[in-house]
């Protein structure tokens, strides 16, 4: 048993859980305050490419799964 009183298995299962729900809405999170931070700092040449980028994935994911990924 681990110090919480749960077996193994079940902090594996629970860590699992939690990962296979946010674990996306984290990395699009992410991915757009890089994006949101590059655009404010950046002048120029890479910065602004990584701002379009980190802004652009979140935004094209949202489009296909919102509009274009439909199951009727």
């Amino acid at each position: 048993m681990s110090a919480s009183g749960r077996r193994p298995a079940e902090v594996a299962a629970a860590r699992s859980a939690f990962w296979r729900l946010w674990g996306w809405p984290l990395a699009l999170g992410l991915l757009t305050a890089v994006g949101l931070v590059s655009a404010l700092f950046s002048d120029g040449g890479v910065g602004d490419w990584l701002a379009w980028l980190a802004l652009g994935l979140p935004a094209a994911g949202c489009v296909w799964w919102g509009w274009l990924h439909r199951r009727d």
